[in-house]
Parts: structure tokens; C-alpha cells; sequence
């Protein structure tokens, strides 16, 4: 029989999220991982080699359906165990002008980024309760701390998630629960996000960025230590955190429209 304890990683396929499954794994975790992408089969591999003897079950599930939610929930189930941490991580993003981008795209990010990770909070916190322990990770950003000019729904959906994961954690203290919930805030991190997110042609998708390793260090850190929220990453982007926590709505929407209006890398 195992002893070792069971976590759940979204958006394990690449990025930050494997990196926290690989982080997790070498810390003794099993871990249940999931993702849409064939990348997630290779990441299973990387995410093994990074334990000892690490069981890693994976799951191909598409975030953005309710379906996809409940499949998720019905692995950790399919388990038998008890789930002693979570890392909800699985987010969407998309560059360019709210009047010009498609609507359905922008959809697909509310879906994920946010509709997935309350859906799945909700399975995963009623559990713990139960059981008066786990630990939660929600990837939130530093774009939680401002408007984000020509990435205005990926922004607000950080925001949305760093007041949820914030205000459920002073739930689960004011209960004397035994769970918590850290808020994970990276800066602009070195993935395929931009890419994606079709900013390849912004000053922020061709800057030098965080190494998504440390990012998913200091974030398990944080989290096994049962802190509310940790600002992940360089010197530079913890200055850039406290500044946003000083600076007015108005001159950090400019600041950050020049960093990802359309054509700026060339600026």
C-alpha cells in the first residue's frame, strides 16, 4: 500500500503547470495530471523522471466543457485516495483589441480560466473539508493587478481569480477548516503562453522572461507552507508587483498597453 499522499495538476502538459507536477513529484507526490494537448503524454514522462518511483495518472480533458470538469474530478475519484493537494493551473489567453479579437475565443478563456477553476474548486475544497486537510494553488498573475490593455479578458480573469482564491482562503480559516488556499502570482514567464496567445509581435512576448521552474518552486514553497499568496519569480517582477500595488488604474493600463499593443516588439 502507498504512502504517499495525491495531488492534481491542470494545465500539466507544459509551462508552469508541469513544472509544478515535476515539483511535486520530486517532493514524493502521486499525481493525478491532466491537460487537452498530446503534449501531456510526454509530460508524463518528464513529470516520472522527476520522482522517485512516482505514480502519474493522466488525464485528456477539455477545461472549457463542464463535461470536462467532471471528467477530471471522476480520475481523482478512480483513485481511491484522498486528494492532499491541488494545483487548479489549466488558463487561456489572448492578445489584441477587445472590439477586434472573436468573441468565442475570448469565451473559451472565461470557460477555462475561470468557469473550469470554481467548478473544480468546488469538488476539491468540499473534499478537503471533509477531511479537514489539503492545499490548494490557484495560478493567478501580476495581471490580477492591473487593467490589461490589449489582453483585457486574460487580466480580468486573473483578477477574478486572485479575489476568489483570497476570499475562499479567509472562508477556510474563519472555519478552522484545516485547508487552505495560496494564490500563485508569476510575471511574464518563459512558455508558449504568448505564442499562443498570438503576442509573438509584442514588446512582452519578445522580452526576457521568468524560468518557470523557479516560478513552480517558490509556488509549492509557498503552498506547503499554507501561505495565502506568493509573488513567484525575479527581483524584477516582485518590484513590478509591489509598484502595481501603488500605481493608479489609469498609468498601469497605459503602462501595459505599450507593452502589449499589437507590433510593439518592433516600437
Amino acid at each position: 500500500m502507498t504512502t504517499r499522499e495525491l495531488a492534481l495538476v491542470t494545465g500539466a502538459s507544459s509551462g508552469i503547470g508541469l513544472e509544478l507536477a515535476r515539483e511535486l513529484a520530486r517532493r514524493g507526490y502521486d499525481l493525478v495530471v491532466t491537460a487537452e494537448d498530446a503534449a501531456l503524454e510526454t509530460a508524463e514522462g518528464k513529470i516520472r523522471e522527476a520522482g522517485d518511483g512516482t505514480d502519474v495518472t493522466t488525464v485528456h480533458a477539455d477545461l472549457r466543457r463542464r463535461e470536462g470538469v467532471e471528467e477530471v474530478w471522476a480520475a481523482v475519484g478512480t483513485t481511491g485516495r484522498p486528494l492532499a493537494v491541488a494545483a487548479l493551473n489549466a488558463g487561456l489567453g489572448l492578445g489584441g483589441a477587445f472590439v477586434e479579437n472573436d468573441l468565442e475565443a475570448e469565451q473559451d478563456i472565461i470557460d477555462v480560466n475561470i468557469t473550469s477553476t470554481v467548478r473544480l474548486a468546488k469538488h476539491v475544497l468540499q473534499h478537503m473539508e471533509a477531511r479537514h486537510q489539503g492545499r490548494v494553488l490557484v495560478t493567478s498573475s501580476i495581471a490580477s493587478q492591473m487593467p490589461g490593455t490589449y489582453q483585457a479578458i486574460y487580466n480580468a480573469s486573473k483578477s477574478f481569480l486572485q479575489s476568489f482564491a483570497q476570499a475562499v482562503q479567509a472562508e477556510l480559516e474563519a472555519r478552522d477548516s484545516g485547508v487552505t488556499v495560496t494564490s500563485l502570482m508569476p510575471g511574464p514567464t518563459e512558455t508558449n503562453f504568448f505564442h499562443r496567445a498570438e503576442m509573438d509581435d509584442t514588446k512582452i512576448g519578445a522580452s526576457d522572461k521568468d524560468d518557470p521552474a523557479q516560478i513552480a518552486r517558490q509556488g509549492i514553497d509557498a503552498l506547503l507552507d499554507g501561505k495565502d499568496k506568493v509573488v513567484a519569480g525575479s527581483l524584477s517582477t516582485r518590484a513590478q508587483s509591489m509598484a502595481n500595488d501603488v500605481l493608479p488604474d489609469k498609468l498601469k493600463a497605459g503602462a501595459h498597453r505599450k507593452m502589449a499593443e499589437p507590433g510593439s516588439a518592433e516600437s
